[in-house]
């Protein structure tokens, strides 16, 4: 499983970060980004929730 954060659809809010911190961090311009491109396995469930909850749909899995 893939992710990458969308930075023009970003407004840096946070939620993806508060729900799994392992796979995102808020950038030096306060928005989300994805520490890494892979999901471990462990992750994804976290993944898909920080993806369902972002408000405006900028976080991509594949």
């Amino acid at each position: 499983m893939k992710v990458k954060v969308n930075q023009d659809a970003c407004i840096g809010c946070g939620a993806c970060v508060a729900i799994c911190e392992e796979q995102f961090e808020i950038n030096e311009e306060g928005l989300s980004e994805a520490k890494e491109e892979e999901v471990k396995t462990e992750l994804e469930e976290s993944v898909r929730n920080a993806a369902e909850t972002c408000p405006t749909s900028a976080i991509e899995v594949e």
